[in-house]
Formats: structure tokens, sequence, C-alpha cells
């Protein structure tokens, strides 16, 4: 988190957390929602411009209760997360995960499939989801404990069955497990919407 805005916490420490103006959307792009009224679900307005879009980054975190923010100076900006709070992509090696926050990805602890085929990534930063573009190369990297190509074992992975372990050469090995889309905020620790009575 920038220095500046420390600064600017600890000189206004009580300033009330706003809701409903921004959201992370599947594909890692911050978008603004000039009503406030992310909860209502619809797209909002893409955030372009370079220096903004670092400054979120650098400044983007979340509280003990998983729910992720923008500090924004001294306010907390809560965010709607449409999918998780990294969206991972591969380097331009293709071989290691990068968040949208341009973080290296250090390790891998867990990987988790949704029942709509996305996969999840348990990192040192928090969760993510792997960017839709980049699933297959990925997937074509990690091998199932025999040494077999992942996707040919994945007809054995069903949700509650015992995880598979499976080697990635730039992370290791890691359990790889199974649940339904709408089950994952839960097991991975965040909250998809702050509620909006949730104070800084």
């Amino acid at each position: 988190m920038d220095q500046s805005v420390k600064d600017a916490i600890a000189r206004w420490p009580d300033v009330p957390a706003a809701h409903g103006w921004l959201s992370l959307d599947a594909r890692g792009r911050w978008r603004f929602h000039p009503q406030g009224l992310s909860a209502q679900g619809g797209p909002g307005e893409s955030i372009t411009n370079p220096q903004i879009l670092d400054f979120i980054g650098r400044n983007y975190a979340h509280d003990d209760a998983g729910r992720w923010f923008f500090q924004n100076g001294p306010q907390r900006v809560y965010l709607r997360l449409d999918a998780a709070p990294y969206v991972l992509r591969l380097d331009d090696a293709g071989r290691a995960l990068l968040t949208h926050t341009n973080q290296p990805v250090t390790a891998v602890s867990a990987w988790w499939l949704d029942d709509a085929g996305s996969l999840y990534a348990v990192t040192p930063a928090g969760p993510g989801i792997v960017l839709d573009r980049d699933l297959p190369a990925l997937l074509d990297q990690l091998r199932a404990q025999d040494g077999a190509m992942l996707l040919d074992a994945l007809a054995e992975l069903t949700p509650g069955q015992p995880p598979l372990m499976v080697e990635c050469a730039a992370y290791g090995r890691a359990p790889l497990r199974m649940a339904a889309r709408a089950d994952l905020p839960r097991i991975l620790g965040f909250e998809p919407a702050a509620p909006v009575a949730a104070t800084a």
C-alpha cells in the first residue's frame, strides 16, 4: 500500500467506507459504476487510465472478513468480485502466473475446478481465477500424479471426492479439488460483494 495512503488513513481514520462504485470482472478489468449500483449486476464502465489502474492495484487489499477493497486515500471502496479476488494470466514466457495487478504468483497451495470448467489457484496473495484464454495452455502444463496429462484424469474428479495431486513445473505439487462455482467464495474465503452495511 502506498505510503501516502497509509498517511491519509492515519490522518482521517473514521472516513465511512464506500460501496457500489467499483467491480472487478472475470477478465481482471476494474470497472467503475457511476451511479453506485454495482450490486445490481451491471457491467459498469471500464477504467483504462494507466495511472489509475496502477494506483488501484497497489492499494488493493482485503479485511479479516474476506471483503476486498481499494483503499482510496482514507476511504475503503469495497468491490463486487465477478469471479475471484485475483484474475491470473500466464506471463510472457507462458510458464508462470501473474495477477491482474501484475504481481508474480510465487506459489500455488491448491487448485480448484468449478462446475463451469474454470480453474482457480490459491496463492500467497489470495485466491484467483485463471483467465479463460490462458486456461488451455496452463492445463497442458499440469500433470496427474502418474504423469498423465491432467485433462485425461479429470473424469475421475467430482465434488466431495478426494483431491487429485497435480504437478506443475512452476509450482510443484498441489491438490486439485472440484466444487460448484456458487460454493467457491465460501470455500476460498472471500465475499463476492461486501454488504452495504459493512464499515471500514
